[in-house]
């Protein structure tokens, strides 16, 4: 780094400091809400964020809303692999290893090929089955940070995380009564809620609201499913290359620096070097990083046009979160 470039910092930061303040206010707003609601921190980061989106016309807090809804965001998801260690993965077994490599890789070739068939961009397909098949909002945020800029990519983002917080909190409440219902264990529950309830937060919820053997194994399924947030990040790049070399567009790069920060934190949190209240420190962090860039990411976006996206979409989200439990009880039978 220049000394020219440092020496841009002070100015820099008195021009991004108002919005992203603003930012951070809806984080702390829509946490505590959460907090006494029990409703997803995303959704309600969102509907705040969208009842102050006139900070984001020209204006003081433009420039540090782009800056928190792009930059922060890719902090976030670096810090989420502090979230995962390979003994935790080792730990339950080839199995439900098996179960979410499947799962995930299905649900959104499924998913990508159901959106081309509805008339949908399959880069639309893979962001909403990759947030169904992984880790809802989180993927859903990650994987519209790797994909390239285009009119529509932000309704679309902000589409896919209102669907699939809204979906998870159902799931959170249905497929406790579901595992139940089809004679599940303990050990089964946990398997299944962890492989197919979209946020970290509803799976513990949903785990632990039955036993503490079903909610210990239904969290660490879920951070497995977190853990493929990697290579299908890559997988995302490369379908975006690719696009980018039949338009003419500009090509990412392969591997963005956000997904090696990841796979980083993730390798060295399986060392164990690292003291736990370090760990939960970075988790926290990253949370708090996700809260304000989805905030910022409600405040650039009009209300009339999510308005505008139709039953399609609604269809295409309900479907992979319906065909994903059925994949899901089906791997657990085999």
């Amino acid at each position: 780094m220049t000394s020219l470039s440092i020496a841009a910092w002070p100015a820099r930061s008195r021009t991004l400091f108002p919005g992203v303040l603003a930012c951070a206010v809806v984080a702390a707003a829509s946490t505590f809400l959460s907090q006494h609601y029990g409703a997803p921190v995303m959704l309600f980061a969102l509907i705040l964020g969208m009842a102050m989106n006139f900070l984001s016309a020209e204006g003081a807090c433009k420039p540090g809303i782009e800056f928190t809804a792009r930059q922060v965001l890719r902090w976030g998801v670096a810090l989420l692999g502090l979230r995962i260690t390979a003994a935790q993965v080792v730990a339950l077994g080839w199995h439900p290893v098996v179960l979410v490599l499947i799962s995930v890789v299905v649900t959104i070739g499924v998913s990508m090929l159901v959106a081309k068939l509805m008339g949908f961009n399959t880069l639309f397909g893979l962001l909403s089955g990759g947030a169904t098949a992984i880790c809802g909002a989180s993927a859903a945020l990650a994987l519209a940070a790797a994909l390239p800029s285009h009119p529509q990519k932000e309704k679309a983002t902000l589409f896919t995380v209102v669907g699939v917080s809204a979906l998870s909190t159902f799931a959170m409440i249905a497929y406790p009564m579901i595992a139940r219902a089809v004679g599940l264990g303990d050990h089964g529950s946990g398997v299944f809620l962890g492989a197919t309830i979209h946020d970290v937060a509803q799976v513990v919820g949903a785990g632990y609201s039955m036993s503490k053997e079903t909610g210990d194994i239904a969290t660490v399924v879920k951070l497995m499913r977190v853990a493929m947030l990697l290579p299908v990040i890559v997988f995302a790049v490369m379908c975006a290359r690719a696009s980018g070399m039949q338009t003419g567009g500009a090509r990412p790069p392969l591997l963005p620096w956000f997904a090696v920060a990841f796979a980083v934190m993730v390798a060295v949190n399986s060392t164990g070097w690292l003291p736990s209240a370090l760990t939960e420190l970075g988790s926290d962090f990253s949370r708090w990083f996700l809260v304000a860039a989805i905030a910022g990411i409600g405040m650039k976006t009009q209300l009339r046009d999510l308005a505008t996206v139709g039953l399609k979409p609604v269809a295409l989200m309900l479907g992979e979160t319906v065909f994903l439990a059925i994949l899901a009880l089906a791997l657990l039978r085999w």
